[in-house]
Formats: structure tokens, C-alpha cells, sequence
């Protein structure tokens, strides 16, 4: 393992060209020339704070591309998204921006913080310690963890999952003792340096309980482990309202700076970074039948307009060329888990962004099969000039149309996929004013306020970034209260939790609205539509209809972006269907028909947990390059091409299961 020592320099650099966002980390009162030992509590905060957004926000992404959340046409992303044939460059850059950016600063917080009495910033680093190595556990299994950010340990050796998850807990038991205790009088105020709570240690408090419960829940697999009624006891000291969500405010400014080690807005949001940076990402089928039927209700769910981006369509222009009416086309899922009809025919990375006609444009198309031809012929028909030339197809689409500019006519209806960019004032919307996050088809779309793409409502620069909240504490009760037997608690709490992230939203679309933004998708919700949806079938409404599909299937939409589907999802096999008495909670869910992933997944059915994605495998530029022989030594299949494959340790019923994976 390469050993990393963030100085802070280039970081407190940066803060020197922040004003107010107000004030938006810029919180630094060192010299010219600040050091690591002369780095303030309050200045070393924010950017751990920050940091970590960036490590989550990678990790959010291609973990829920993997639980069916995204499809993906970007190379990498895409075998994680579609072909679970894992490309190995996925796994660099969670790790890399832990232990570089987030990692070295937590230990150095603490003494500083410790010094001082500052008991309060000593919390903050544990609980960073807590999320960060738990991703790491998630994701990797086996992780330098007791030595990790010793930087006497040029190789540290590696921990298994049990002591990991030991001593995270550890961590956040300690982080609760301190948040209780009275800083000393000359200790610097955590409000100083805390951009989420403020410096609220009873909110940080209540986070503690939430992330507490949400880790102990990992072990549901774990008979001798799994401990309901300690979990129940978390939740009722963690989140009791909207108002108790840890989350990180996002902002899109003019005055931004760029990260220093990928060039990203640093304001801006972690998941907005990966999901909504570019044009390669669509929402998935899976996710979106669940917003449109929920329970085969045929419901629209009130949240589904403000997910599932849209884009304008039918554009009219007058004779000057200025755009004079236009409806909104709401995006269609991209199947990547199903029949998979559209990727079959074109490939599993074919789905291409569409552009916008500035002038009349014709493109011709070689069709050989009759049938198809008549198809394209019959569709485009209807709104474009279409002429026919034996198997040629020539299509004018004209001034102000959506087109793809792509003479493959399998693309040419992939208009309908609407991708999910959003732009940022560094990225594209420069010369709009800061509550444009509107992505454009080109610049002269924009010139004539011609959308692309609204954007949805997790991924946007100015999102919240979520770390803990209520809605997903209420899951968490729901489903460890029907595991009790307790049918009635659990519904209230599943509905509790569906409402509680219905109400997060609206709390947040009547924040942008108050704000002056005027994307329709980012006003909020009819509270007609949302009365009308809770009473409706989508939702349980009876205790002894109430099954744990129900529960994790709403969770699911709740959660979106968020490594917990991916968790969830291993926990219950994915629709494997045997845990427990519970069945299938995640039906229709499978790998794709284009997947490709042999080596990766050996597993031959459902039930062999060979066959999902348990797993990532170590970063080869990073630990499989430097720190080799102690990654095999705590596990031997390390370096093996199926280590996806291999579930990490909570993901085992039991020690002895888990140990044998690793021999």
C-alpha cells in the first residue's frame, strides 16, 4: 500500500477562494503557509466532510448501477450497470479518495482535537472514521484497517471483516460518549467547522444512533449476532422527524473552485458528481416500474416526476427561428435487466444522447431487413419527412427537432431515453444564471432555452447529500419489527418511512422553489397526488397483507442512490428468495441478458451466492500493486479474477462460512 499524507496545503490553498455561500468552507485562518501540525480543528472539518461526499458519491453510484437504480453507457460503469463483467478500474477511485483526501486527516483531527478538549471534533472524526471504513467493508471486505493510517506502516497488514465492523462500532460508541461531554471554555466551537448540523451535537448524536442501527442491521444473516431489540434501541435515541436528517448542503456558485485531484466543483454534490457530471446515465427500468407500479397498482408515485428526468419535445418555432411552444417528454427506463430488447439490438453500451437541430438535417439510413424497415418507416412517419430508396432511409428532421446524429437507425428513437446530466456554473452552464442546473442539447439549444434534461431530484449539483435520515430509519424499524413478528409496528413504521421521504422531498422542492429555481421538476409535489398515493394499493394498507417485499421494495425507492440498496440487497440474496420465510423481495431482478460476466460470477443458479455480486475486487494500481502479498495473506483469493464473487464477512450466516471463502 502506497502510505498517503494529505498536508492540507493544496486544500487550505483552495478555501482562499471561496466568499460566501455562503462562506461555503471557507473557514481557514492559517498563514500563507499552513502545515499539518498547524491545521485548526475548524479548518480540517469541512474538507473531511467534503472528501468523504466524493468517496460515498462514487461508491453511490456504481454500487446502485449494480443494484439496478442506473444503467450506464459509460464503459465502466456499464459492466457494473449491465454486464456484471466488473471492470477492474471501478474500484480505484472510493478507495483512493478515502485514504488520500478523508483517512490521513481523522487521526490528526483527534490528537489536535484531543489537545484541546474539543471533545465534540473528536466525535466528528470518529463518526468519519465509522463511515468511511464501513464503505470500505462494504465494498473491499478485507482492508488495512488497525494500521491503516499508522504512518510508520508503509505496508500495514490487513484485518478481516469482524474486527473491522468491531471497531467501528467502537468508534461511534465513543463519538456518542463525547458528543455528551461539555467542551473545555477555550475549545473551539464545533459550529465553527460543522457545515451539515451546525455544531448541534444532540443531531450528531441522534446521526450516531441512526448509523448505529443501520450497521447492526448488517447482520441479519448472523443468528448468534442479529440483535432486533438492540436495534429498536438505537432508533428510538436516533431520528424522530424530517427535521433530525443528517444531510450536506450542496450549492451551485459562480465563485466554485475545482477539486484538487479530479478538477471537480467542489461545492457541489458527491452523487451529482458521478451520476449527473455527464450524459451516460439513464434511469433503469427496475427502478422506475417501482415508481409507476408499486405493487402492480398501475399508481403513479408523486415522487416519480421529480426522479425521472424529462426533456422538451415537439418543439415549434416561429419564422425567426425562436421556440414558441414545446411539451415535456418524461423519460422511458432504460431495460437493462429484462428482456433488454433495445440493448440486444444495439449493444450493451448503445444507448447515445440525442442533440438538437439549430438548422434542417438529413440523415440516411441502410435498413436490409424488410420488417424493421417498414417499422422505422411507420414510426418516423408520423412526425419527420421520410423518404425510401430500396433499403435506404433518408429522414429530414427539421429545425428545432431532438435527433440523434447517429446514421445507425437502431439510435434513432433514443430520444426517449433521457439522460440524467445536470449542469453546474463549471460545467457547461457558465453563462446562466445560478438556479439554471438545466443540461442542454448544445449551445444553441441553450441559446434558445431548448432542455435536454432536467435533471432528478438526488443527483443535482445543488442536491442534498444524504448521510443519515429519518425516512431510513423508519425502514429499518419496519423491517426488524415484521422479523419480530410485530406486523402492525411494522406497517405503521413502512409507511411512516414512505411519507417521512415524501415529506423530505417536498421540504427541499418548496426550499428551491422559495430560492427562485424554475424547473418544473424541482417545484413541489400536488399534496393531492401525495394523499391520494398513500391511501391507494401501492401502498399496504393492511397488516396482514404487509410482506417484507413491501418494505424493502419502498425503502428501495427511498434510498435511490445510496450503497444501502446494494447492502440490502445481499442481505436478502437478491431475488434468490431464501431468507428465511420472507420470499422473493426483489422479483424480476436477475442478471441481464447481456450479461457477460463468467469469470467474475461463477455461480450457475440463484441460490449459490457465487451468482450475484457480493463484492469489489482491490484497486490493481493501488493495493494489488503495492501491498500484494499481505492482501493474500488475509484472504488468498485476493487477486483472483471471481473475488467479486466472494460475499464479505456480514454478508456470511456465520465465521466459519466466512473463513472458508478466504482460504
Amino acid at each position: 500500500m502506497k502510505q498517503f499524507k494529505y498536508l492540507l496545503i493544496l486544500g487550505c490553498a483552495l478555501t482562499l477562494g471561496f466568499t460566501s455561500c455562503d462562506d461555503y468552507l471557507n473557514v481557514n485562518n492559517a498563514t500563507d503557509t499552513p502545515s499539518n501540525a498547524s491545521s485548526a480543528v475548524k479548518n480540517r472539518l469541512p474538507w473531511i466532510q467534503k472528501f468523504y461526499t466524493y468517496s460515498a458519491g462514487v461508491t453511490n453510484f456504481r454500487t446502485a448501477s449494480t443494484a439496478g437504480v442506473y444503467y450506464s453507457s459509460n464503459g465502466n460503469v456499464n459492466t457494473c450497470s449491465t454486464t456484471w463483467n466488473f471492470a477492474a478500474g471501478l474500484t480505484t477511485t472510493p478507495y483512493q479518495t478515502f485514504f488520500i483526501e478523508t483517512g490521513p486527516n481523522l487521526s490528526e483531527m483527534y490528537e489536535t482535537a484531543k489537545k484541546e478538549g474539543a471533545y465534540h471534533y473528536m466525535a466528528l472524526a470518529n463518526i468519519y472514521h465509522a463511515l468511511g471504513f464501513m464503505e470500505m467493508l462494504d465494498l473491499y471486505g478485507e482492508i488495512p484497517y488497525t494500521n491503516a493510517l499508522n504512518p510508520a506502516a508503509v505496508n500495514p497488514s490487513y484485518d478481516g471483516g469482524e474486527t473491522i465492523f468491531n471497531g467501528i462500532i467502537a468508534k461511534l460508541d465513543e463519538a456518542i460518549e463525547l458528543l455528551g461531554k461539555t467542551q473545555n471554555t477555550t475549545a473551539t466551537p464545533l459550529k465553527d467547522g460543522d457545515m451539515i448540523n451546525g455544531g448541534n451535537a444532540a443531531k450528531w448524536t441522534k446521526f450516531c444512533y441512526g448509523l448505529k442501527a443501520r450497521y447492526l442491521l448488517k447482520l441479519s444473516k448472523k443468528a448468534d449476532m442479529f440483535k432486533p431489540d438492540e436495534i429498536l434501541a438505537c432508533l428510538a435515541k436516533g431520528p424522530q422527524s424530517v427535521d433530525d436528517n443528517t444531510v450536506m448542503p450542496c450549492y451551485n456558485k459562480t465563485n466554485d473552485v475545482t477539486d484538487y485531484l479530479f478538477q471537480d466543483p467542489v461545492m457541489t454534490n458527491g452523487n451529482w458528481d458521478y451520476v449527473a457530471y455527464g450524459t451516460t446515465q439513464r434511469i433503469s427500468k427496475f427502478y422506475y416500474d417501482m415508481l409507476t407500479n408499486m405493487r402492480g397498482a398501475a399508481m403513479e408515485d408523486p415522487r416519480f416526476t421529480k426522479i425521472v428526468p424529462a426533456s422538451m419535445s415537439n418543439i415549434q418555432l416561429d419564422k425567426n427561428g425562436n421556440v414558441t411552444d414545446y411539451t415535456w417528454l418524461r423519460s422511458q427506463p432504460v431495460d437493462s435487466h429484462g428482456e433488454c430488447a433495445r440493448l440486444q439490438a444495439g449493444g450493451a453500451r448503445s444507448i447515445t444522447a440525442p442533440t438538437w437541430a439549430a438548422s434542417d438535417v438529413t440523415l440516411t439510413y441502410d435498413i436490409a431487413d424488410a420488417e424493421k424497415q417498414t417499422a422505422f418507416v411507420t414510426a418516423m412517419q408520423k412526425i419527420h419527412k421520410v423518404n425510401v430508396d430500396g433499403r435506404k432511409v433518408t429522414v429530414t428532421y427539421n429545425k428545432g427537432a431532438v435527433y440523434v446524429n447517429n446514421n445507425n437507425y437502431i439510435l434513432a428513437g433514443d430520444t426517449a431515453y433521457v439522460t440524467l446530466r445536470s449542469n453546474s456554473k463549471l460545467t457547461g452552464n457558465q453563462s446562466r444564471d445560478e438556479t439554471d442546473l438545466y443540461w442542454y442539447f448544445s449551445n444553441a439549444s441553450m441559446a434558445q432555452n431548448v432542455v435536454g434534461s432536467t435533471g432528478s431530484f438526488q443527483t443535482r449539483p445543488v442536491s442534498d447529500f444524504e448521510l443519515f435520515t429519518y425516512h431510513e430509519a423508519c425502514f429499518i424499524q419496519a423491517e426488524v419489527l415484521f422479523r419480530k413478528g410485530d406486523k402492525a409496528g411494522a406497517l405503521a413504521a413502512y409507511k411512516a418511512g414512505i411519507k417521512a421521504h415524501i415529506d423530505y422531498m417536498q421540504k427541499k422542492l418548496t426550499a428551491w422553489q422559495g430560492e427562485g429555481y424554475k424547473n418544473p421538476d424541482m417545484l413541489p409535489m400536488d399534496d393531492a397526488k401525495i394523499a391520494a398515493y398513500m391511501a391507494s394499493d401501492a401502498v399496504c394498507q393492511n397488516a396482514a397483507e404487509l410482506t417484507m417485499r413491501d418494505i424493502m421494495l419502498q425503502k428501495y425507492v427511498a434510498m435511490g442512490c445510496s450503497i444501502e440498496n446494494w447492502n440490502d440487497m445481499r442481505r436478502f440474496n437478491y431475488s434468490a428468495g431464501n431468507i428465511g420465510n420472507f420470499g422473493v423481495v426483489y422479483p424480476g431482478f436477475d442478471r441481464s441478458v447481456m450479461f457477460t460476466g463468467n469469470d467474475k460470477l461463477k455461480g450457475t443458479s440463484k441460490t449459490d451466492p457465487k451468482y450475484w455480486p457480493r463484492r469489489w475486487r482491490l484497486p490493481a494500481t493501488l493495493e494489488l500493486t503495492y501491498n500484494e502479498k499481505n492482501a493474500t495473506i488475509a484472504n488468498k483469493h485476493a487477486v483472483d479474477t471471481d473475488i467479486w464473487s466472494y460475499p464479505v464477512w456480514w454478508d456470511c450466516a456465520t465465521n466459519a462460512e466466512y473463513e472458508g471463502y478466504l482460504k
